[in-house]
């Protein structure tokens, strides 16, 4: 923070500076703001094996639905790549497209990371969105970071995504 002082031998102004203290430096949490409701129906689990990494797996995402400010469907041949670190942590890494009721068409990829007791982490998600489509009526998604949270069910993805502002 810089402070003026008057010099009185000199009769002019100078600046000190103080070096600021983190307090300084905390700005107000981003606002989120509610963009989209999905439903994403998934395969069965194909597990590759463990590697050095942890357990890989790959589920296959067969379609859904897409409610909200945007709307439309979550179409058939995605994936949600998985690295699973014993029973508490799971990273997730989802690819696949929407097509909104207007026929625009969004890929989307997820990066979700669970974390959690062995029963918690089979079912909730947290999460970073991208976006990316080529169409000018949605091209704001492109330039826009976006954040999820999810459940996970048998044979379904339920996940809410939220712009942050």
């Amino acid at each position: 923070m810089a402070r003026i002082v008057a010099d009185t031998r000199r009769d002019t102004i100078r600046r000190e500076f103080e070096a600021p203290t983190m307090s300084d430096f905390t700005l107000p949490p981003p606002k989120l703001e509610h963009l989209c409701d999905l439903a994403v129906d998934v395969g069965v689990p194909v597990d590759i094996g463990h590697s050095p990494f942890g357990q890989r797996r790959v589920v296959a995402i067969l379609g859904g639905s897409v409610s909200g400010r945007i709307a439309g469907r979550v179409l058939p041949g995605g994936a949600d790549f998985q690295l699973i670190h014993g029973a508490t942590v799971a990273r997730l890494e989802a690819r696949y497209v929407l097509e909104l009721d207007d026929g625009a068409r969004v890929f989307v990829q997820n990066n979700a990371l669970r974390v959690a007791s062995a029963e918690v982490t089979a079912r909730l998600l947290r999460g970073q969105v991208s976006l990316e489509t080529g169409d000018e009526r949605w091209s704001w998604l492109n330039e826009r970071q976006f954040l999820c949270v999810g459940q996970r069910l048998p044979a379904q993805v339920r996940m809410s995504f939220y712009a942050v502002e």
